[in-house]
């Protein structure tokens, strides 16, 4: 099964894996399952940290190197990701998380999220 956990699913995985559910780490665990992050993911980082809450202090670097490193694969934004993000129905407003629900119905990938409103849209989106 190919994968693509929300930005915050990274989050957790990469600062408090307490937060997240077992059963979707096992999911994300399993060899079996191809995961993949993307590149607005760590764009939506990026911006984060370089706003310089004092709250969010995440190095974009770290967390896209710790993810290849432990075999993650990293799926860039297109321009049928875009045309598709622009299409979708205006039920979340956030452009990266339109991105992520574009992508995963592009891509036909399994988008994994903890955000109620994302899991509304069509397509293979799975509420965790």
């Amino acid at each position: 099964m190919r994968l693509l956990p929300d930005t915050h699913i990274l989050l957790w995985l990469a600062i408090d894996s307490d937060r997240l559910p077992r059963p979707t780490g096992d999911l994300l665990s399993d060899r079996a399952n191809e995961v993949a992050f993307s590149t607005a993911s760590i764009w939506e980082i990026a911006i984060k940290t370089a706003r310089g809450r004092a709250r969010f202090k995440v190095d974009p670097r770290v967390v896209r190197t710790g993810l290849i490193d432990n075999g993650f694969v990293e799926l860039p934004m297109t321009g049928l990701h875009a045309i598709e993000a622009a299409a979708l129905p205006p039920i979340h407003h956030d452009p990266f998380d339109r991105m992520l629900v574009a992508q995963a119905r592009v891509e036909q990938v399994l988008l994994l999220t903890s955000d109620r409103t994302i899991a509304t849209y069509a397509g293979p989106i799975r509420l965790i």
